[in-house]
């Protein structure tokens, strides 16, 4: 059967049970004797399952099948809910997510496996299994295969040739350090099986075999007539064969296994039976009161790019709109009027149509975090609850895109600098128990993420310290600074308060970055924190990225956007009200004083005769600070597509990207971040 066809369906429905995995394990964490979350991620590991076995992912069928028989183990209460044994499922999510992740970049979705499933086996059989990297499980041979590896047919293959008095083997083979060509001698080895016997499996597989994706250990089963030793003593002519080790297969033990797990029922599982059971599993999420939107919507997937194409073409829309709009004052004519006034009231009903399209919750980035949380908290022996609000939160997939590892970032630090030791804690009269909130909500064209946490706060005196340490402020500046701007400190290349380097954070590079990021997507992060009461970091982020709301304004004969998000207001200054201060000229502007940058002159455009005594100033922000951009005269204000300059102009200073306005002009639109220092 072509399943090529249904391969992306197959990835995000597995994304999607993965995460439900993820998510209700943390649940289950939370109350281990609630079976109804056991069934949901068993649910979720079956349905998946058999989608894995349907598609031919063997790998993610075998992984996801053990995973099944703890989670069947766990609901017929065979055995208990432990941190040990949640540990070891959660590690066997991860290499479920990396093969699908693998799958989804055109990879095999192949990976070794064999020490997580070893845990699950030991877990299923009430033994201890510890999840770490000790030397036992590093020892174990990853090249042997699972006995529980064959499917339905090498099974039927293996009894039938048993019962007609055939041998069967498992023949381990092991090439010397110093091969060369490994794909050569696996395929000396191949050679050399065929000529005694029929190979019935290999592991790895093939296809890695003759890419070489081995260490020097191959496992082969074979039926053959030949005697254990002949075999060995064929194999051992071989180059470079360091050992071979032959083996009768036991069937009575595969048989064992096999009748206790129902290892190929979903082999045959056909896809109707597949899709069934995605239904099956959202439907019962809701009698645990978890959220089944997918289920209640009436929705269909659409490939993002379609999405873009479609944001491309309306963007088309727009320039010529702006044009019609500009021909129609110069026509005035009645009739072009109207019809123009329609289309403006139509296609902005479409612009928000489509940009309600692109938005994509922010769970989608926020999913990721309470599994991060809950791993970074064990590691340094904190207990750290996560509260999530308002992660419907809708944006546009642009930001989306580009805002997950800010906020890993911050999130590691609040639990790293934050959020102190229970002892600490309990020390200090707070409960053991920090607790970090991520919040997120619309407030006009903007969307504000706040990562806030109870934990020690932010010690001003610490920081003060540091930077004077580093040079980045003098003694006079500490004593004027406020609270805000010595936090806004810690936002500095290579500044860190850590007092030990960790795995965690504690380099400095972080919180720049985080910042420097969140700019250029035209938002903003501000910090308030109360020392041992908690910090918290609040990003504003702007609706969507393409179309923007612009002030157009003109130098010399050229045309410049300012985005409005960065505008605080308009002015018209007197000459003569400019003065000079530290070589650089200034405006007392509502008892502010405020450094004027000269767009003409920054931005290199020829100069026109101007003999007015005023000057017109556009007062932009960026955080706390202030400048006055200096330019000819305003034109209005507007809303444009926002265009890349491509690749070969990215680099230009000053200007985040172009526009083609209803005259057909061209206009830059500047970047008022890079002007603001």
């Amino acid at each position: 059967m072509d399943t090529s066809q249904y391969l992306e369906i197959f990835i995000e429905e597995s994304k999607e049970h993965l995460q439900m995995c993820n998510e209700q394990l943390l649940e289950l964490e939370k109350n281990p004797e609630d079976i109804n979350i056991v069934n949901i991620i068993f649910r979720s590991a079956h349905t998946l399952k058999g989608m894995s076995a349907t598609m031919g992912y063997e790998d993610l069928a075998n992984l996801t099948h053990q995973m099944e028989n703890v989670l069947d183990a766990i609901r017929n209460q065979k055995i208990s809910v432990t941190a040990e044994i949640l540990d070891v499922v959660f590690k066997a999510v991860d290499y479920l997510e990396e093969m699908i992740y693998s799958i989804a970049d055109g990879g095999t979705g192949k990976k070794d496996v064999s020490d997580v499933v070893l845990l699950l086996k030991k877990i299923e059989d009430g033994e201890s299994a510890i999840l770490d990297l000790s030397p036992k499980f590093n020892q174990v041979n990853p090249n042997s295969i699972n006995l529980s590896n064959y499917d339905e047919f090498e099974y039927t293959v293996l009894i039938q040739s048993q019962e007609q008095g055939f041998n069967t083997y498992e023949i381990n083979v092991s090439l010397r350090q110093d091969c060369f060509l490994k794909a050569a001698r696996v395929f000396m080895v191949f050679e050399v099986l065929e000529q005694v016997g029929e190979i019935v499996k290999a592991f790895p597989s093939v296809e890695l075999l003759e890419e070489e994706k081995f260490e020097q250990e191959f496992t082969i089963s074979i039926i053959s007539n030949e005697t254990q030793e002949s075999i060995k003593s064929r194999l051992m002519k071989v180059s470079e064969v360091e050992s071979v080790i032959v083996s009768n297969i036991n069937l009575d033990q595969i048989s064992r296994e096999d009748s206790s797990s129902e290892m190929f029922e979903q082999v045959a599982v056909t896809t109707e039976e597949v899709n069934f059971s995605v239904e099956e599993v959202k439907s019962n999420n809701s009698e645990t009161k978890v959220s089944n939107k997918q289920t209640s919507n009436k929705t269909i997937r659409v490939n993002i790019e379609r999405l873009d194409i479609l944001m491309n073409l309306f963007e088309e829309l727009v320039i010529d709109r702006g044009r019609l709009e500009q021909i129609s004052k110069e026509l005035s004519h009645s009739g072009l009027s109207e019809t123009v006034e329609r289309m403006t009231r139509i296609s902005g009903d479409l612009q928000t149509i489509i940009l309600n399209m692109r938005m994509v919750p922010v769970e989608t980035v926020f999913n990721r975090f309470p599994r991060m949380v809950r791993q970074l908290a064990r590691d340094l022996g904190k207990k750290i609850d996560l509260q999530v609000f308002g992660a419907e939160t809708e944006l546009d997939r642009t930001v989306i895109d580009e805002i997950g590892d800010p906020l890993v970032h911050l999130i590691r630090n609040a639990i790293d600098h934050g959020i102190e030791t229970p002892d600490i804690r309990k020390a200090s009269g707070k409960s053991e128990e920090g607790i970090l909130t991520l919040k997120a909500y619309h407030s006009g064209n903007h969307v504000f993420i706040e990562i806030q946490d109870n934990g020690a706060g932010i010690n001003r005196e610490k920081v003060v310290n540091k930077a004077l340490k580093q040079g980045v402020i003098t003694e006079n500046d500490a004593e004027l600074m406020s609270d805000k701007q010595v936090y806004e400190l810690i936002f500095s290349s290579g500044f860190s308060t850590a007092e030990i380097i960790s795995d965690v954070s504690g380099r400095g590079v972080g919180l720049d970055v985080v910042k420097s990021t969140i700019e250029s997507l035209g938002g903003s992060i501000s910090i308030d924190s109360v020392e041992g009461k908690g910090s918290t970091f609040l990003i504003q982020l702007p609706l969507t990225l393409s179309i923007i709301s612009v002030l157009l304004i003109e130098l010399g004969k050229e045309k410049y956007a300012i985005p409005l998000s960065s505008i605080i207001e308009t002015a018209i200054v007197r000459k003569d009200e400019v003065f000079n201060a530290h070589n650089q000229k200034m405006i007392d502007f509502r008892d502010k004083i405020i450094p004027l940058v000269y767009l003409e002159e920054f931005f290199e455009v020829q100069k026109e005769h101007d003999d007015s005594d005023y000057i017109s100033v556009v007062i932009v922000k960026k955080g706390e600070k202030t400048a006055g951009f200096v330019v000819d005269s305003f034109i209005g204000q507007q809303e444009i597509v926002l265009k890349s300059l491509g690749s070969y102009l990215s680099s230009v200073f000053a200007i985040s990207g172009a526009t083609i306005l209803g005259d057909g002009q061209v206009a830059l639109v500047v970047d008022c971040n890079s002007l603001i220092k």
